[in-house]
């Protein structure tokens, strides 16, 4: 019964550990993005959520074979939370809607250059609008077949985006809009040249990144390898199955997550400040 005390303690350090490091690894919120309104609740994907369910059933059979309490805590947070810390972060994503900004800027400024007005070369470009930022552009169009202003629009728009290219984009739409000038579409053909720069230059970022990556999956694969191969002899685990070796066995799993979440952060870019945008005005009043 002690022994059963002391295990579930341990696994309750080191569910307080991981807390801590996660707690500590949380980065507040920059002044300048858009405000939301209502409770953000954290989303759990239907896989995270199965591979929860099959850890807690791994952990609780081996908890009551081997009567190491601390599986309860460790399988589950293995099962789901391993595969989400050697994941890529999400810049995939970010850099293939630069590059649909860069191919929607440029259709806008071929259909600009035909001497289309502004508003209806927006319209027009709904159709041809890569899907990565189509609900922005289809938002957008509503807007602006609602009869809003085109620089109200605009500003909505960069909000839809939430990305700094993006708000370079609606300025210089939003200027365009003021002047109704013809070298519009001369300005829009080199801000998509920029962007595609930009693209190129995240591109190579990412493969860089991506180096540091791949080594921790190869360094988890090989000690979760080693692990369960020593496993099998018994003798090698034995120190671990006291109510100590339970509570070191957790220190030494939380360390190397807090080292798992170390790397990922390292890898994470820091987004450039938006300037401009309805939340961004309101900030600044």
């Amino acid at each position: 019964m002690n022994t059963l005390l002391a295990g579930l303690a341990g696994a309750l350090v080191t569910g307080g550990l991981l807390t801590l490091v996660l707690g500590a690894m949380a980065r507040p919120i920059p002044a300048a993005r858009p405000r939301r309104t209502g409770v953000r609740r954290l989303r759990v994907s239907p896989r995270t959520r199965m591979l929860l369910g099959v850890g807690l059933g791994a952990g609780t059979l081996a908890a009551v074979l081997t009567g190491w309490v601390i599986a309860l805590v460790v399988v589950p947070l293995a099962l789901a939370g391993i595969p989400v810390l050697l994941a890529a972060p999400p810049a995939q994503r970010e850099v293939a809607r630069l590059e649909a900004m860069e191919e929607w800027v440029r259709t806008v400024a071929g259909t600009l250059s035909a001497g289309v007005g502004l508003e209806q070369a927006l319209l027009r470009s709904l159709r041809s609008t890569p899907k990565p930022i189509k609900p922005e552009v289809a938002a957008l169009a509503g807007r602006l077949l609602a009869r809003w202003s085109t620089e109200d629009a605009l500003r909505a728009f960069a909000d839809d985006l939430d990305d700094p290219t993006g708000d370079l984009i609606a300025a210089n739409l939003t200027l365009g809009a003021r002047r109704r000038g013809g070298g519009l579409a001369t300005v829009l053909a080199a801000l998509a040249e920029s962007v595609g720069q930009d693209v190129r230059a995240r591109r190579e970022i990412e493969s860089d990144r991506a180096r540091p990556r791949a080594n921790a999956r190869l360094i988890t694969g090989i000690t979760l390898v080693v692990l369960a191969f020593l496993s099998l002899s018994g003798d090698y685990i034995s120190p671990y199955g006291s109510a100590i070796g339970q509570v070191l066995l957790g220190t030494f799993l939380a360390l190397y997550v807090a080292m798992l979440i170390w790397l990922r952060t390292m890898a994470r870019g820091t987004p450039m400040p938006r300037f401009i945008g309805s939340s961004v005005r309101e900030r600044a009043t």
